[in-house]
């Protein structure tokens, strides 16, 4: 199975496509742009998506949805919102369709133009902020806080499996408070949740910054990002997190009755996360055999593969296990048995190290004289056995010793492949190796924008932690405003 993959050295691109398609993450739709997430990643994203849901309930966020269909005069009312997404946008015109004149097919009906076009929502502001309009009036109501796990529609010119598709499914938060403070320490609360995941479930190391004014949410304030290394050393952003200000409070006229009878317009955050972060964790943790997945958001932590030798053996096999497979279920470990027949243990063995299963557990007529389980590990390939009484235990230990080794291997990846420089020769000699570039910049979108059109690197964030004290500008050598990270990205 494992033969059809091409080398990321070869083709990093191709290797990426290649491990989704093998392993059976995604497949591409009838629609151009568009992709069938598989159960297998789907699963994936249901671990993810479970992790966050409970932070995001923890922190008294609730859990509502609101329509697909937004209406084309609510995007104008923000400006800038509609400038961000204008060339994203898929416009519904009519409402039906009616047999062809020649009977060959059908066509689109002119009599059901639409009175007002429609657009499929590429985000959700302007139509919560219709319903926030009609749901605040005192400062009683506030803060509202609510997230929606959905799908959107942006009509992506070049896409790619899960990092970038017309149509992709997301959790999306909107909130509104009565002051900025709060709205503002929402935003970074927000991004805490997004950064824990992140390093503690998906085994990523991400940074957190701010985003410079060119690479803003449109519509924001400010946006604060979390920001990835993928296995070919471009940067990813994983997630963001948005102050909005009164933006679209003004834009709505979404005010409220302050405890001192006065009226105010409302303060408002947005933030999401996306299924992007399953090619997030394809590209941190894959190698050339496929996926390596950390146990958290694995939907099969453990295979357990039977070496059949002739029709009795399953049996007895099974009859073995059974203790074992019990006590894995009591403790919550994922596992499968793969009794298939007729498929030899090989073909077993590459379809799920393809699959990224951070645990193999082989067992044959040997391995049950010896009352032992032979183990292998996704993430080293190291192979142990053990007492099959305790092995339960011992596995679930190794499935957190698993997790660990993924963040740290992928924590010294990125720390391996980040450079200070301070100088514009060494930067653009660097950013054509790759990897992630640790400078100072001026602030003026001037020098943003000359080092995107001359090396394709943009400011990934300015880092929350900055440190400018005798930093200059990497390119007008001007005092640094601020130390941030560049890189290429996807």
């Amino acid at each position: 199975m494992a033969k059809g993959v091409t080398p990321k050295s070869e083709d990093y691109a191709r290797w990426y496509t290649d491990v989704i398609t093998k392993a059976e993450m995604a497949d591409y739709g009838p629609v151009k742009g568009t992709m069938v997430i598989r159960p297998y990643g789907y699963g994936v994203w249901e671990s993810i998506k479970e992790a966050f849901d409970k932070r995001f309930k923890e922190t008294g966020h609730v859990n509502a949805y609101f329509p697909l269909f937004i209406p084309k005069s609510f995007l104008s009312r923000e400006a800038d919102h509609i400038e961000g997404f204008a060339k994203e946008c898929a416009v519904v015109t009519h409402s039906r369709l009616k047999s062809a004149p020649d009977g060959n097919g059908v066509v689109v009906d002119p009599d059901s133009k639409l009175e007002e076009e429609i657009i499929v929502r590429p985000t959700s502001e302007t139509v919560i902020w219709s319903m926030y309009k009609k749901w605040i009036n005192s400062y009683r109501d506030l803060p509202i806080l609510i997230n929606q796990w959905a799908n959107v529609v942006r009509w992506e010119m070049r896409t790619r499996l899960f990092l970038r598709t017309s149509e992709f499914l997301w959790q999306e938060g909107h909130t509104a408070h009565a002051t900025e403070q709060e709205a503002r320490e929402e935003s970074i609360q927000m991004l805490d949740i997004y950064q824990e995941v992140l390093e503690q479930i998906l085994a990523i190391p991400v940074l957190t910054g701010l985003k410079s004014e060119a690479e803003r949410f449109a519509g924001a304030v400010d946006t604060y990002c979390i920001e990835a290394m993928m296995g070919d050393k471009r940067a990813l952003q994983a997630g963001t997190s948005h102050y909005l200000g009164q933006n679209f409070a003004k834009a709505f006229d979404v005010k409220f009755q302050t405890e001192n009878n006065t009226e105010e317009l409302v303060y408002a955050t947005s933030w999401g996360v996306s299924t992007r972060l399953v090619g997030a964790l394809i590209m941190v943790h894959g190698d050339d055999k496929g996926l390596r997945l950390p146990p958290k958001v694995a939907p099969v932590q453990i295979v357990i593969i039977p070496i059949i030798k002739n029709d009795n053996s399953l049996d007895a096999i099974e009859k073995f296990l059974e203790p074992f497979l019990t006590e894995l279920g009591e403790i919550g470990i994922r596992f499968k048995l793969d009794d298939r027949q007729k498929i030899s243990p090989g073909f077993k063995f590459n379809e799920w190290e393809m699959k990224g299963v951070p645990i193999r557990v082989e067992v044959g007529p040997r391995d049950m004289e010896g009352g032992t389980l032979f183990c292998a590990r996704r993430d080293t390939g190291e192979k142990k056995s053990y007492e099959i009484e305790s092995a339960a235990t011992e596995l679930g230990q190794l499935l957190d010793e698993i997790q660990t080794n993924m963040f740290e291997q992928a924590l010294k990846f990125r720390s391996e492949n980040t450079f200070t420089v301070d100088n514009y020769d060494e930067f653009k000699k660097q950013i054509n190796s790759g990897g992630f570039i640790r400078c100072g910049w001026d602030g003026n979108p001037d020098s943003e924008a000359a080092i995107k059109k001359e090396t394709k690197a943009t400011i990934r964030c300015i880092l929350l932690n900055e440190k400018t004290k005798d930093k200059k500008c990497i390119y007008s050598e001007n005092p640094a405003k601020h130390e941030v990270i560049f890189a290429r990205a996807y």
